[in-house]
């Protein structure tokens, strides 16, 4: 009967060892799962909710976890490199709704030299010139995030005024005149289909080639190339470099660095604030508030 006393207790105290274990195994388990959850949730990544107003002080990094969102840098921001926009545009994937800017979407562009920026430009403008490049390849998509991404504007303002330029179109061509002095190589008077006129202003963002020569044929070949142009200038104005804006400045709105909307009227009005570039301004404005680039008119509209 001792024997088997002992027996039972040994079992019984092994038992108890088995239960001990056990519990004990669970609750490390448990701590380790926190201890993972919480890693991971303190891990740098990007932030929840997708930017939608456009912004001026915040970094160009991504926005969401789905979709890349560029915003715009404040004036002397350092710039990101072409090369780094290119990585992370890349890696947010999309689909092409032009179909018909394929081989302008394959194609880069040039460098250019300063003389590509106006003659009333500080000094400083020409540091931008090197810059320009049109070096990147992908969806229309893709390369107005690029453009948004090196120049440091808020990329829902590029696809809002892609918009409203060409519907992203970059074989559009605009701007007619019968000034044979103004007409680009190869667009001669009558040579795209107007009798007696040529273009001025070519592709997604319609850049003028008697205004950006150095540009060309980039402007018209790539897209890419189109978009850095016009970001470089808008740039140049943003950073407060377009000094000679001053003249042209109506009373109570002086030129001065750091006005998004005032720079975005001057690419097409070609001064600060006078009516042509106010009607400009607001015709991007409602197109950003519509956020027309995702409606599906036109997203199936033909490229």
């Amino acid at each position: 009967m001792r024997g088997n006393g002992t027996l039972v207790m040994v079992k019984r105290f092994l038992s108890g060892r088995r239960t001990a274990l056990f519990i004990g195994s669970a609750l490390l388990v448990a701590v380790a799962l926190v201890a993972v959850v919480t890693q991971n949730a303190s891990r740098p990544g990007r932030p929840a909710a997708r930017a939608s107003a456009p912004s001026a002080s915040a970094s160009p990094v991504p926005a969401t976890a789905t979709r890349l969102h560029f915003a715009t840098l404040p004036p002397g921001s350092p710039l990101p490199s072409g090369a780094q926009c290119a990585r992370e545009v890349r890696a947010d994937k999309s689909q092409e709704i032009r179909p018909a800017n394929a081989v302008f979407n394959r194609t880069v562009g040039q460098h250019v030299g300063p003389g590509l920026f106006p003659s009333g430009d500080s000094p400083q403008a020409g540091l931008l010139a090197p810059l320009i490049s049109g070096d990147f390849t992908g969806t229309t998509e893709q390369i107005l995030e690029w453009a948004a991404c090196k120049w440091g504007i808020n990329q829902d303002i590029v696809f809002a005024q892609a918009a409203a330029e060409s519907s992203w179109q970059q074989d559009y061509f605009s701007d007619w005149t019968s000034d044979s002095a103004t007409c680009a190589p190869g667009h001669g008077l009558g040579a795209d289909g107007k009798s007696g006129q040529c273009p001025q202003s070519y592709g997604i963002l319609q850049t003028k080639y008697f205004l950006w020569k150095t540009a060309w044929p980039g402007i018209a070949h790539s897209t890419a190339m189109n978009v850095d142009v016009a970001y470089a200038i808008w740039r140049s104005c943003f950073d407060g470099y377009e000094v000679w804006l001053s003249n042209s400045a109506p009373a109570g709105q002086p030129y001065h660095a750091g006005d998004v909307w005032g720079c975005l009227g001057r690419w097409y009005a070609g001064n600060w604030y006078s009516p042509a570039a106010d009607q400009y301004i607001n015709r991007v404005q409602t197109l950003l508030k519509e956020q027309v680039w995702e409606q599906p008119g036109f997203i199936q509209a033909a490229g």
